[in-house]
Formats: structure tokens, sequence, C-alpha cells
């Protein structure tokens, strides 16, 4: 394909290559290959469920071993607001005032209607705010409601003029109120890092965050930090990335054409969370904890997800020196027939079911297979059981060489219209709730370079909408999805009191984040 001066311009400024976006246009073309799934995991069958003395061995296992350990935090954090405010949006759009459309907005009186949102507007952590802000431009929110002046205090809820949630990351919205003090999502995993993620005296979390927000999530840092740090008796260490403009995709119409601006310029997009991994790549630590940024809960609810967050580490700890091992022993010269056959019952514990007709020629082939299956980065991954919340689940994937790996399988991976396949993603008992913690390092200390784990054939191509017109953009393999598919995975059961995401604006009214006044300082 040609490209223009200022084409090749805007490459470069992003630091893309020309031949990645041959490579991109290729495969709206070709498409991605739809996975093969072979079974769903489920209990006793690709995720474990510990009793309580195993928990408790996980555990303290964990909890001593976080002495020394360097852990870090790591928070998806890019995400904007706006997608949390879609119905308020699409109410300002549609509501005219007419009594006709009155009529229809007070029938309408389900839990996430609009009717329900304002008749309830006293329940939503960001009402004193909005009063707030309403009061300081001369305008009376109770007032405003009786007289059904619906879109303007919706327009004080998103817009500039107001809290501006429209143009605001998601972990700065207020999700929680406690006695004095409202905190934000951002605030949350401070608190949950402070109680799991940690040595006792420091604690370090990674934001990625977008470029255009990062001054705003920094202030909030600034003001809070202060005031966690004195309530847990820690220090906090914060660093910051951002999605690397490298990783941005091309979009293209129906017809293959790229997709311009007025300008006559490339349209961008970012490459979807896929892109993380190369953030995460460039975390250095012994254990990196990832969640996402909406999945928080205010402090009555912690204590569980605090627990099953050690326990998750205590399993990759566990995992990662049984592995260490197996692999120190795999160097010895005069390793046994008997001592390969144990390492390779091992393996089927590790995520990973070799070819079924695989077999080798002499024994130096059979020790470097399994030293390829023991040496990579691992993850344990939470799975919670599937009661109809969107989320990629866990299965078994059949590989091309005949093997099959534990892998997070989004639908849009899968080729719903073979009725097979179909059936397998249906049977699904549980999915991801992106919890997840991930082991680095070798048996020798030293880092993964995780973008050799990636599948690059694992990305998405998605339909959505640009200036009224159709368009097909592309997204990376996902951070969880088919850029950690190599790795070493293990997928523990978790309650399914440890999800509780926020994302739209009704779920702050659920059951699990309703405000509550708490007695603590903050």
């Amino acid at each position: 394909m040609k490209y223009t001066r200022n084409d090749l311009k805007a490459f470069k400024n992003r630091g893309i290559k020309k031949e990645d976006i041959d490579k991109q246009m290729q495969n709206f073309k070709e498409g991605f290959d739809f996975v093969e799934l072979a079974a769903p995991a489920t209990l006793d069958d690709g995720i474990k469920a510990f009793d309580e003395i195993e928990r408790s061995f996980l555990i303290e296992l964990y909890e001593q071993a976080s002495a020394k350990a360097d852990v870090v935090k790591m928070v998806p954090a890019s995400g904007s607001a706006s997608r949390m405010f879609k119905d308020l949006y699409q109410f300002m759009d549609s509501y005219s005032g007419s009594t006709e459309d009155f009529l229809k907005f007070v029938q309408e009186k389900d839990h996430n209607s609009m009717y329900n949102f304002f008749v309830n507007l006293k329940d939503f952590p960001f009402y004193t705010r909005l009063k707030n802000a309403m009061w300081e431009k001369g305008k009376d929110l109770e007032k405003a409601l009786e007289k059904r002046e619906y879109k303007e205090v919706l327009e004080f809820i998103l817009d500039k003029k107001g809290l501006n949630y429209g143009d605001m990351p998601k972990g700065l919205v207020d999700f929680h109120v406690y006695r004095d003090f409202v905190r934000t999502a951002f605030d949350e995993h401070f608190v949950e890092a402070a109680l799991y993620a940690g040595n006792g005296k420091i604690t370090k979390l990674h934001f990625t965050v977008s470029a255009n927000y990062l001054n705003l999530v920094k202030r909030r840092m600034l003001k809070v930090m202060p005031i966690f740090e004195k309530m847990f008796r820690v220090k906090f260490k914060v660093t910051y990335s951002i999605q690397e403009p490298s990783t941005d995709t091309v979009s293209v119409y129906k017809n293959g054409d790229i997709v311009r601006d007025e300008n006559n310029a490339i349209l961008f997009r970012p490459g979807g969370h896929g892109a993380l991994i190369h953030n995460l790549n460039n975390i250095k630590a012994d254990l990196i904890f990832i969640k996402n940024i909406d999945n928080v809960a205010p402090d009555r609810n912690k204590q569980e997800r605090v627990m099953y967050k050690k326990l998750l580490a205590g399993a990759l700890l566990e995992t990662q020196s049984k592995v260490f091992e197996l692999l120190e022993q795999l160097g010895k010269r005069n390793i046994t027939d008997r001592e390969l056959d144990e390492i390779e019952r091992f393996t089927e514990h590790l995520g990973y079911r070799k070819p079924k007709n695989l077999k080798f020629k002499v024994r130096k082939e059979r020790v470097k297979f399994l030293k390829n299956i023991l040496d990579r980065p691992i993850r344990v991954c939470g799975m919670v059981k599937n009661e109809g919340e969107p989320g990629g689940g866990p299965f078994w994937v059949k590989e091309k060489d005949g093997s099959e790996r534990l892998m997070i399988i989004e639908s849009a991976q899968v080729n719903t219209k073979d009725k097979h396949q179909k059936k397998i993603f249906a049977k699904a008992t549980h999915f991801n709730p992106v919890d997840i913690l991930c082991g680095t390092r070798d048996h020798k200390g030293k880092f993964f370079n995780l973008m050799k784990y990636v599948d690059e054939k694992q990305g998405f191509i998605t339909a959505k909408s640009y200036k009224g017109k159709d368009i097909y953009v592309q997204e990376l393999p996902g951070l969880w999805n088919g850029a950690m598919s190599k790795w070493i995975t293990l997928f523990v059961e978790e309650p399914l009191s440890t999800f509780t995401p926020v994302k739209t604006v009704f779920d702050l009214r659920r059951t699990e984040h309703a405000n509550v006044f708490f007695n603590n300082n903050a």
C-alpha cells in the first residue's frame, strides 16, 4: 500500500514502522484465525479450588515471602468514564421535556432506568459534589429536579461546568462515601494495595493512564497519599506509564480504504488493553498483581478479596518454586527416564497437555521439550462462577501441534457459527474477573522478555462507527488473552464476592457499593 509523506511522518512520530501498518492492513484482509476450543476449564479440570487447610498454608507462604519480595500492583486505568455514563448521554440526546417524553420517562422504573436514577440521586456518591457545583453557579439541585430540569442536572454531572465526568478517567469518579471522605476508584486501590501488596513498610503501585489525564491523576494522588500513608503506616511508591503510541492501530472502511480525518490524516486508535503487555514488560518485580480500575469494594467488603489475593500469590510462589527445582533437575547430565516421567506428569498441572502421539527419538529431545514447557513466565488467575456477567472465560484450547493449553478466551475469538465450538463456549462455568498474579523471573533470576510469549494471531477485528460511517478497528491480542496465552497458567476459583466492577453509573447503587458511612478517618 502507498502512503503519503505525511503518513510516513506520522508513523515516525509514533514510533511505528511502515511494515507494522502493512501487517495491520493484511490482518484486515485476511482476518484473525479463531481459536479451537477443546473443552471449558472447570473445577478439577483446569480450575483449582483449595480447602481451608490449603488456603491457610498458601496465604502464610505469601505473607512470609512478601517481607523480602519486591511486589508491585499494576492497575490498567487508562479508560475514560464516558462509557460509564452512556445512558445519561442517550437520555440527554433523546429527552425533549414534552408530555409524551415525560410519561415514557416515569413509566420505565427498572433499576437501570433514568427515572430511578433521578429519584435515587441522593444515593449516588457524587451527590454532594454535584449539589455544591450547582450551588456555585447559582443553581439549586432540588429545585431543578422539582422543575424537571433533568438535562441541565446531567450537564452538571457530565460537562465542564460541573463534575466533568464525561471527560475524566473512570478512576477519578467518586465511588464510595465514608464518614468524612468520598473515595474514588484510584483511592480504593491504594487502600487495597496497602493490605496485601507490600512488605508492611513500602507498597508499590503502577497505574497505566491516558497521557491527557496524567496530571489529573497525579494531583489526586498527591492529595490522598498522605492520608493513606498515615492510616496504614506505610510508604507508597507510585509509578505511571501510558499506552505506547507505537501500539496504536489504523482502521478501515468496508471497502478496505484506510480511515482518515477531515485533514486527510490517518486516524489512529489505541490498540486495546493488549498493548499494555509492553507496560507490564517494563515492570521489574518478583510478583506483579494486576487488577482492573473499576473492580473495587468499600472497606466492609475488602477482607475476603485481600485473602484471595494472598492465596493467588501463595499458589504462584509454590508453583514457581517447583518449576525452578525441575528446571535445575533438567540441567543435570545424569537425569533418568523415571525422573523425566515425573516432570512430564507435573507439566499437566501447569495448564498444558502435550500432543497425544508425541514421541522422542532421543532423551536430549525430551529434555529440551520439557525445558521449553517449564521455562516461561507464570500467571495465576482468579476465576469466579459465571452468573451472567460479561467477561472472558477459561478454556482448554487446542494448538496446531495437537497440544492443549489453558487460556482466557473472549467470544470474539470463537467461531460461534461452528455448532460444536459454540456448544463448548456455552458450557463455560466460570469467567475471568481480571484478578491476576504474575511471576516474570526465570529460574536464574533474570526477567523474561514477555513479548516472546504473545500470540500475535489472537487479535480482534470489531465493527465501530466514525462520523456516521461503519468502520472496522483492530485490537492487539488482549493482555490476559493472546498476550499471555503462552504463559504457564493456573486458574484458581474465587467467590463471586471478589468481583464487584462498576461498568455503568447504576452499578454504584448495587448492594456491594451502596453508600454506607464508616467509622474511620477516610
